[in-house]
């Protein structure tokens, strides 16, 4: 009996045993599964971080790649610029006389003069006696073709925009219109008539009448109808502080029609460097007189083929030298004047076209009451009557406007400058 109870309690204690082993052995399957879980999750959380450093370097590695790409790229720059700077000055020269096989006498700037060999390459078509080149400072071969010299002042004289002055818009100067068409217009547009006839045409008109008579509007009216190059310039301009400036000036002003030729040249109030040469002793009046005496050489020295005309214009006449009237630098003299009667009417008409006029507006009487008005004075009438409506508030301009005008303008030029009130200088 004993036995049987002992062999029970070792069998409940193997069973207690074994229960207790299973249970430590899936508590610590359970751990096991835990710590393989967490060790995931490390690992997904590493795997990531890695993922990213890797892109992070990638991109790294292109900013540096492009950042190498731009350095190479500064640093050749900066190479060929100092292999620039290193490299020898070359030599301006004017070419003097050009000779046969492909050699060409030139004059430097620093004094002597070469004969030199130029390169096949090279367009001869530039390679003539005055351009300007660039030298090799060892060999003293042609190198390189210069542009002509030009002050920045004598580009600036070419007008680029035509003027919107056209001869429908200029009253009273019928004749002159058509004097100015046949002298200067004609030549440009059909040269071969004058290539029939067997003559020149003219080299260019002289413009004298006085101060705001359309002087000006006659050149700006050129200058539209034709498709030439329009140089504009005022004779004050030529005149420059140091001696030679003013008539290097007047030199470059002719080049520069010749190379753009067909041009115009318009020379408004040509006494300011053309008066009568007296004997002075400043030395201000010598440098005038030097540089007419350039434009007196510009004259005569292109020849007249039609492609390039000159305008002058001048309220003095009666002081401009006479080596400049004679033929051959001015042909024509064109007087214009004061508009007479007619005239008037015609301004008049033309500066009233966009006016709102009462119907008791009398242009005839009106043009009758301006005698000796130019047509600048009658712009300013047709302004001030103008003006007049707008202080009353009124939408349209009476004939009491224009007599007001007419009085003050008559007046302002009466009474404006008396004789009395002193001179500039003392």
């Amino acid at each position: 009996m004993e036995d049987n109870i002992d062999v029970e309690e070792n069998q409940i204690l193997e069973n207690n045993l074994e229960n207790s082993s299973k249970k430590d052995l899936i508590d610590e399957i359970d751990s096991m599964r835990d710590e393989i879980s967490s060790l995931k999750d490390e690992n997904a959380r590493t795997k990531s971080n890695l993922m990213w450093k890797v892109r992070k370097l990638e991109k790294d590695k292109v900013l540096i790649e492009n950042e190498k790409i731009r350095l190479e790229r500064e640093a050749k720059s900066l190479r060929a610029e100092v292999e620039r700077f290193r490299s020898p000055p070359l030599v301006l020269a004017t070419i003097t006389e050009i000779l046969d096989d492909n050699r060409m006498t030139v004059k430097s700037s620093t004094g002597p003069s070469f004969l030199v060999k130029y390169s096949k390459f090279l367009d001869e078509k530039l390679l003539v006696p005055g351009s300007r080149v660039a030298l090799n400072q060892q060999t003293f071969g042609i190198v390189e073709i210069l542009p002509s010299e030009k002050d920045k002042n004598v580009s600036g004289m070419e007008i680029e925009t035509k003027p919107d002055v056209t001869y429908e818009t200029i009253g009273g100067l019928e004749d002159q219109i058509v004097e100015v068409k046949e002298t200067v217009e004609l030549p440009l547009k059909e040269p071969e008539l004058f290539e029939k006839i067997g003559i020149d045409p003219p080299k260019g008109i002289l413009l004298y009448g006085p101060p705001g008579t359309g002087k000006t509007l006659l050149a700006k009216a050129v200058a539209n109808e034709t498709n030439a190059t329009f140089i504009k310039i005022v004779a004050s301009e030529f005149v420059k502080k140091y001696i030679g400036e003013g008539a290097r000036l007047v030199r470059e002003v002719f080049e520069l029609a010749k190379e753009k030729a067909p041009a115009i040249i318009f020379i408004d109030e040509l006494d300011a460097v053309a008066a009568k040469r007296l004997k002075s002793s400043t030395s201000g009046d010598r440098e005038v007189q030097r540089t007419l005496m350039q434009l007196l050489a510009e004259l005569d020295g292109f020849e007249s083929r039609g492609d390039i005309g000159i305008i002058g214009a001048t309220n003095r006449p009666d002081i401009l030298d006479p080596a400049l009237l004679r033929p051959g630098r001015f042909d024509r003299f064109i007087e214009v004047p004061l508009p007479n009667d007619e005239g008037r009417k015609e301004i008049l008409k033309i500066h009233t076209e966009k006016m709102a006029l009462d119907e008791e507006a009398d242009l005839d009487v009106l043009s009758s009451l301006t005698d000796g008005l130019s047509g600048a004075d009658l712009k300013a009438v047709c302004t001030e009557a103008g003006m007049f409506a707008i202080r009353e508030k009124r939408d349209k301009v009476t004939v009491a406007d224009f007599m007001d005008a007419v009085d003050k303008v008559v007046d302002s030029n009466q009474d404006n400058f008396p004789e009395e009130a002193g001179v500039m200088f003392g």
